[in-house]
């Protein structure tokens, strides 16, 4: 399994639960993890020493690192293909030559290998080396069309004109994509728009399996949960100056990296909630397990929300915008445990109302667990995996 050198967030998460399942079903797996900006060699620099602090728990049968060199990133040719563009807005192009400069760490190219499973278009320069031709099958998962969150992160960015296109970036994405075996995607909107993208290619729906967190007893605290991502910065953002605001007195908490980004990014708006954020914690399951309720304001982002998925396994009450479904083929409507709002004052109200009244019940039985258990459990994931590998690999 090829991914990005990253933690604490939910691309993170959904490499755990593929390597997995891929054991569950009785694979030798090999993970190699790629660095996304110029390192040093691993496991030096701050890059790599805060990943290997934070993945300790990735369940792979082996692990390798790599990624380009300070010294590949000073070349002619990487400040003409990847700097230039980059300084454009161009992190398609970066990512590509990012992986294109990655050398092979020690010892991967003896690996047998049946299958390679590469999560995210830019991964396949890399993979592209490592096979030297071989015949063997390739999957790429998309976890989201990658041009809308370059643009997205572009707004929170400063670059210089001319500015590159969504269209451009997309094109980067698609062209690599067209190398693999097999496209997965992670819900059914990703599906529908590829398809359309690239008809040519074979694609399939796999619900991701997030990791179940506990069914708790709850308790008095009313949650957030979000990583750094400019999605999760705007819909943050919406949550602190437009809901908050509507229901004084009732406090929240707020979990996960999203205080870097939003101190980063908004700096008077983190030292005005300073007190809310909670920062990464490393057992977010008993988080969840503790808490009233958990809130998911999302007004921003594309793809399916891992958070979201993670917050129905909890069997919790949850207040909820409706994009926060996205990409599920659910009505959310028929949730018993959620409280849909899309404006700011019925969300503000819907919180007056949690934080007078904490709901009882067993959340093991709840709507939104039952849910989580038949679409996005590690057994429906296995399942899934199975039925989209075994033809790759008797051909």
């Amino acid at each position: 399994m090829i991914h990005a050198a990253w933690h604490s967030c939910g691309s993170y998460q959904v490499n755990v639960s593929q390597l997995e399942a891929y054991r569950a079903l009785g694979a030798r797996t090999i993970s190699v993890a790629l660095m996304d900006a110029p390192a040093p060699r691993p496991p030096h620099g701050p890059r790599w020493e805060a990943y290997f602090a934070a993945s300790a728990d990735l369940p792979a049968d082996k692990r390798y690192f790599c990624g380009p060199s300070r010294l590949a990133a000073l070349s002619p040719s990487f400040l003409a293909h990847a700097w230039w563009r980059l300084i454009h807005g161009d992190q398609a192009s970066w990512l590509v030559e990012l992986a294109m400069r990655a050398a092979l760490p020690l010892g991967l190219a003896d690996e047998h290998i049946d299958l390679v499973h590469a999560n995210h278009y830019f991964t396949l320069p890399f993979v592209a080396r490592l096979l030297r031709g071989r015949n063997i099958p390739v999957m790429v998962e998309t976890q989201d069309i990658q041009a809308r969150q370059y643009i997205l992160r572009n707004r929170g960015g400063f670059f210089l004109p001319p500015y590159v296109s969504y269209d451009d970036m997309l094109s980067i994405e698609l062209e690599w994509m067209r190398a693999a075996d097999l496209c997965i995607h992670l819900n059914e909107e990703e599906r529908a728009e590829f398809a359309r993208l690239l008809p040519q290619a074979r694609h399939r729906l796999v619900y991701p399996a997030i990791a179940p967190v506990p069914c708790g007893p709850g308790g008095d605290h009313i949650i957030i949960v979000a990583s750094d991502n400019y999605g999760n910065f705007v819909s943050l953002r919406w949550f602190l100056r437009e809901v908050a605001p509507l229901a004084p007195g009732v406090e929240v908490e707020i979990y996960g990296n999203i205080d870097s980004g939003v101190k980063r990014l908004d700096k008077s708006l983190y030292e005005s909630n300073r007190a809310l954020f909670k920062g990464r914690v490393d057992d977010i399951g008993a988080v969840y397990a503790q808490a009233a309720c958990v809130l998911l304001p999302t007004v921003e982002g594309h793809g399916l929300s891992v958070k979201a998925v993670e917050a129905m396994a909890s069997g919790a009450p949850l207040i909820a915008t409706r994009r926060a479904f996205r990409g599920m083929a659910i009505d959310p409507e028929r949730l018993g445990n959620v409280i849909l709002a899309d404006e700011a004052a019925d969300f503000a109200a819907a919180l007056r109302e949690i934080g007078q009244h904490r709901e009882e019940g067993a959340r093991d039985v709840s709507d939104t667990r039952r849910l989580y258990d038949d679409m996005f459990s590690p057994a429906a994931y296995a399942r899934a995996l199975h039925e989209t590998a075994a033809p790759l690999l008797a051909r």
